[in-house]
């Protein structure tokens, strides 16, 4: 009855391991789905406001779309070095995975005091958010985005710090996995944003 019941657990436990990693991993995914809805929903109302009104006119043509092209590089590092913190992670070197970590979360700060030193730019030129339609859906759209990104900067950092000699590597990897997921959907709707308010204003 002994030996049963061990092989039983000894059986069951993995698969009580990949159901867990399973639905987090689906819980993920819906709460993805669910703010690619949200910004998707205001990007279809800015295009279809923007069209309504002929374009953007002068208000789309005074974005600073250097600092956006800069901060567009910067994610994009940023999520070469969440990749390589993954890399790391995979072949259980906790502390080189750490140290990507940190940096990949570092170079999110940066995005972030970029964004800042635009944002003020734009109100010393008298661009706020009720200076015009255009402005009130940059400032949203933007701003969401700012949120969501500090969020995942806050995560990485709480992650890093989590980690020790002690963390089971297979924990690490599974929840890295989980913020670097995060990380390249926060990316991916900075590079749609770039090409709608930056891009695409300036062109037309």
């Amino acid at each position: 009855m002994t030996n049963s019941a061990v092989d039983i657990g000894i059986t069951h436990a993995p698969h009580d391991v990949s159901a867990s990693f399973e639905l987090g991993k689906i819980g993920m995914w819906v709460f993805l789905a669910g703010e690619t809805m949200l910004f998707g929903g205001l990007m279809g109302v800015f295009i279809l406001v923007g069209i309504s009104h002929g374009g953007w006119g002068s208000d789309g043509a005074h974005v600073n779309w250097r600092l956006g092209a800069i901060n567009t590089f910067i994610l994009y590092t940023s999520s070469l070095t969440a990749a390589l913190a993954q890399g790391a992670a995979r072949v259980q070197d906790s502390a080189r995975a750490k140290r990507y970590l940190s940096a990949t979360a570092l170079i999110g700060v940066l995005f972030l005091v970029i964004k800042a030193f635009e944002y003020a730019g734009d109100y010393r030129e008298g661009f706020t958010p009720l200076a015009a339609l255009f402005w009130s859906f940059y400032y949203l759209m933007t701003g969401l985005h700012v949120l969501h990104l500090l969020a995942g900067i806050v995560v990485i950092f709480g992650l890093a710090f989590m980690v020790g000699p002690s963390t089971p590597a297979s924990w690490f990897e599974r929840k890295l996995k989980y913020v670097c997921l995060y990380w390249y959907f926060v990316e991916t709707v900075w590079v749609f944003l770039f090409a709608l308010v930056y891009l695409a204003p300036t062109a037309g």
